[in-house]
């Protein structure tokens, strides 16, 4: 009967054996530990998902979407001596920026020049602190509306009405909000100008005193 002995001496060197592997290679984690391991957060997954469309786009030799641009706002203040002041909002459009907003304390009747500036600083009393206009491109100034050369900063002049305020609604093509390139003009300055902006002398259009500057921050 030494056959039937041998049965369960094999079923022991299989256990023997399967615990040795186990040694060999780490502990499994218990079904209580397994219970206690922390579960991925929506975070987690919506992270791993951008991931793995960003690798499978990358795969596929398509690049990636880009991410979402953000809007923003500037509250101009009077520089001294002057009383122009007012809020603007940029948002994204395809290509550019919808500039919208109003500006009161205007001269009745006249035109200002109207730029975005390099430095977003209007702590001077004169905003001088703002620098020129914003020009990442090294252009010369100019008139954007007609097409040729400008600065990335250059605007159309705004126009005051009989009590000297100014509606802002306009397209600039070319600038941007949060996206970190060369066209991002989130922290730099918007400045209001005594004068109408000429388009043509150089390198600002002589457009005079700088009578109201904001800075460009995110919106909310």
């Amino acid at each position: 009967m030494r056959p039937t002995t041998r049965l369960p001496a094999l079923r022991l060197a299989c256990v023997l054996g399967i615990a040795t592997l186990l040694a060999a290679c780490g502990d499994a984690p218990s079904t209580g530990a397994a219970a206690d391991a922390e579960a991925p957060t929506a975070e987690d997954v919506a992270a791993a998902e951008a991931a793995g469309d960003a690798q499978a786009a990358a795969d596929a030799g398509v690049a990636a979407p880009a991410p979402a641009t953000l809007a923003a706002r500037v509250v101009l203040a009077p520089t001294e001596g002057h009383a122009a002041a007012g809020e603007l909002t940029l948002s994204p459009v395809d290509g550019g920026l919808q500039v919208t907003g109003s500006i009161t304390g205007l001269t009745a009747g006249a035109q200002h020049g109207f730029h975005v500036h390099e430095t977003g600083d209007c702590s001077a009393p004169d905003a001088s602190s703002a620098g020129g206009h914003f020009n990442p491109h090294g252009a010369a100034h100019g008139d954007r509306s007609g097409g040729g050369e400008h600065h990335a900063g250059d605007m159309p002049n705004l126009v005051a009405d009989a009590s000297g305020n100014a509606s802002v609604d306009g397209r600039v093509d070319g600038l941007e909000v949060g996206t970190g390139g060369a066209n991002d003009v989130l922290g730099k300055a918007v400045v209001v100008h005594l004068q109408p902006d000429d388009y043509a002398s150089q390198p600002a259009g002589n457009a005079g005193a700088r009578i109201a500057c904001g800075v460009i921050g995110p919106a909310g």
